[in-house]
Order: structure tokens, then C-alpha cells, then sequence
């Protein structure tokens, strides 16, 4: 079998360290296994999901791809029962923000020093990321990708043992700290997308009679972060004298 893999879980790859044990949680067709495993960067996987009919697939599949030997398959519900495999990467993708952080808080042991999250929110990132930093994780990347007509956003965290509680802004956007260097125009446009919709909200709500007090705090916050790449980008006049 050829390896599959689409922009997204690419990104999703790069996140993964070389030589690591990964857990693919909520796996399905195999596909970023697989193509870590073609690749030589990960030694091994376990794939991990719920229902029956995913793993089937998963195992058809990396027999195929001839590697059913560097590969477990556990059926259980999230992450719960992959303790003692030396998984040292978990992937958890391709689900909304709400039900990864319901994985993490049913699986303890992935508060375990060295363990690496690699965390492709579906929707409601800004959930995942609340719910992250309020439980002593943090977030070290956070990377961009455009795949077949959506933006998403992958996050790589780790359990650091510090419990914060974001601002609204932080925990729709990131903190502001991922804004200091040079956006990738992945990242702008995600903004920029960010930016519109909240408009948007905010005239259909101003339009209707309810408070967009909110969304006013979001806009001035995304506006205050764009800023900064607005002052990168711009270019300072020549002057000539005679």
C-alpha cells in the first residue's frame, strides 16, 4: 500500500519527534502511522479507537503497507488504556476541541514527564487550549494548514505542572507570544478569516439587540496582534537628498 496522507495530517506529522513510539488515538484508516512508519521517523505505533470498524480498516491497512509488525492495535475509548506501551508521541486528531480535551482528562497518564501531544482540533480550539493551560499543560507550537478548503490549527503540548487561565483572546487566537515572529501566511489567513467571522457575529448580533461586548474585546485583541505583523511588513520609505 502507497502511503496516504493529506496536507493536514502532514502537519500533523512534522509535530512528531524522530525515533518516537506514537499513539494514534481515534486512528481510522492508519494513514499517519503508516506514513511515519514509510518514512522511518517513528520505530512503532500503537492505534488506538473506539469502534471496531475503524481498527478493521487500520489493520487491512498497514498490513498492506507491510507493517503489522511495528504496529498494536488496542480497541478503547480515547487514550485510557495505553499506559505501560512506552508511547512517548500521542497524535489526536480529526475530532472537535471539546472531545480531545475529554481524552486528555480521561488519560492521567499523559501528564507523564517526556510525553508529547500533537492535537488537531476539528473545531473549538479555543476550548482545547482553556482547557490545556487550566490543567498544567502549555503549548509550545502552535502551526497552520490549509486542506481542502479549511484552515486548522495543530498544536504540539506537553504537561509543564503551571495551571493558568487564559483571557477570552488567548484562548480563541493563541497566546500572544506566537505572534511575536513572522506569521506564516497560513496563520495570517487563518486570522484574517478569525477577523471576518467575528464581524460578522458581531453585526448580526448588534442588528438583533445583544450584547457584542465580547466580540469588540476579541476584534480589538486579534487587531492588536495583527498590528505587530503589519509593523514587520512594512517597508520604510527611501529618502534621497541632495
Amino acid at each position: 500500500m502507497k502511503s496516504k496522507i493529506n496536507k493536514r495530517l502532514r502537519k500533523c506529522a512534522e509535530l512528531v519527534r524522530e525515533g518516537a513510539v506514537l499513539a494514534d488515538v481515534g486512528t481510522d484508516h492508519a494513514y499517519l502511522p503508516i506514513y511515519l512508519l514509510s518514512e522511518g521517523k517513528i520505530e512503532r505505533a500503537v492505534l488506538s479507537d473506539i469502534n471496531k470498524g475503524p481498527l478493521e480498516k487500520a489493520y487491512v491497512n498497514t498490513k498492506e503497507a507491510g507493517f503489522l509488525d511495528k504496529t498494536e492495535l488496542v480497541l478503547t475509548d480515547g487514550a485510557r488504556e495505553l499506559l505501560g506501551k512506552g508511547i512517548t508521541d500521542y497524535a489526536i486528531a480529526g475530532m472537535g476541541g471539546e472531545l480531545i480535551a475529554s481524552i486528555i482528562d480521561n488519560a492521567p497518564h499523559l501528564k507523564e514527564e517526556g510525553i508529547n501531544l500533537i492535537l488537531q482540533p476539528m473545531s473549538r480550539p479555543e476550548a482545547l487550549r482553556s482547557y490545556l493551560y487550566e490543567n498544567g499543560f502549555s503549548i509550545e507550537r502552535e502551526e497552520y494548514v490549509f486542506d481542502e478548503g479549511k484552515y486548522y490549527v495543530c498544536m504540539l503540548a506537553s504537561y509543564v505542572g503551571v495551571y493558568e487561565i487564559l483571557s477570552v483572546a488567548d484562548a480563541h487566537f493563541g497566546k500572544e507570544e506566537f505572534f511575536e515572529e513572522e506569521l506564516s501566511s497560513e496563520m495570517l489567513e487563518y486570522m484574517k478569516k478569525a477577523k471576518t467571522a467575528l464581524e460578522r457575529v458581531k453585526e448580526s448580533k448588534k442588528s438583533a439587540g445583544i450584547d457584542v461586548s465580547e466580540e469588540e474585546e476579541l476584534l480589538r485583541e486579534l487587531n492588536k496582534r495583527l498590528t505587530k505583523e503589519d509593523k514587520r511588513n512594512n517597508v520604510l520609505p527611501v529618502h534621497f537628498f541632495n
